[in-house]
């Protein structure tokens, strides 16, 4: 089967699919550029509620497509191209969708996978998840905005752990440490994955966008820039529906 990003829309969930099985999901270059195509398609569809973000059966991303990598990564204009124009636009296409981002993690999560579900709001886990970038044993190092990304999401000590050692982490370890929101029996990740958006986009989308929006201007610094149109969504129906289901006692219909 062919390198690609599958996406579905199905009730307000947007399904975002890293499929290349036979690499276990490692990214081609195709499929970064893919990855940032469907994020800047899902920022300006109005009916998503919530991402799913998932591998394509067994496992989550092993990195990237390391076959690809004599092509270009020892030329220093192609292996800048790659980073900061096709790797960084995906993730910062991520990083700017407004809709909540669930990241369902299974199998190996290494380098790319990393950082991708670091672009995501919430993380599951299966238990036999593992986590890595273990590109040191590759000859070359993380690119500078990926890994501000990663120290950022999984904090420098793990980041140091994951970079300079090589070292490999379970779903166990990484919920300890603060990168997972959760990490189930690998039986249930699918189901729980499954209710967890389900629950999400049955939740207010305009209060999702909005407080996404500010989530991302407290971490960078620009806070004060949202107060002037902080409040624009005081007459909004969706506030007006919220409030009145819960006066009314009947539940909300966003």
């Amino acid at each position: 089967m062919p390198a690609k990003i599958k996406f579905e829309l199905d009730e307000g969930v947007a399904h975002v699919t890293l499929s290349y099985p036979r690499r276990f999901n490692a990214m081609s270059r195709a499929m970064w550029r893919d990855l940032r195509s469907a994020f800047e398609r899902i920022q300006g569809m109005t009916d998503v509620r919530c991402v799913l973000v998932a591998g394509d059966g067994a496992h989550f991303c092993a990195g990237g497509d390391i076959s690809e990598y004599t092509s270009f990564r020892f030329h220093e204009a192609a292996l800048r191209e790659f980073h900061e124009v096709e790797v960084w636009g995906a993730l910062s296409a991520m990083l700017a969708c407004d809709v909540p981002l669930v990241a369902q993690i299974e199998g190996n999560c290494m380098g790319a996978g990393v950082e991708i579900a670091s672009c995501c709001d919430i993380r599951l886990a299966a238990e036999s998840a593992r986590f890595g970038a273990p590109i040191a044993r590759l000859g070359f190092p993380m690119a500078p905005r990926e890994a501000a990304l990663v120290a950022r999401e999984a904090g420098l000590a793990t980041s140091r752990q994951m970079l300079l050692e090589a070292a490999v982490f379970s779903a166990p370890d990484m919920l300890q440490r603060g990168f997972l929101s959760r990490v189930v029996a690998d039986v249930d990740v699918s189901a729980v994955a499954q209710a967890t958006v389900r629950r999400i986009s049955e939740l207010a989308p305009q209060a999702a966008r909005l407080n996404k929006q500010t989530l991302r201007a407290l971490n960078h610094g620009q806070l004060p820039g949202l107060l002037a149109t902080a409040y624009d969504y005081a007459d909004s129906a969706e506030q007006r529906e919220g409030i009145s289901a819960f006066l009314e006692k009947r539940p909300p219909r966003f």
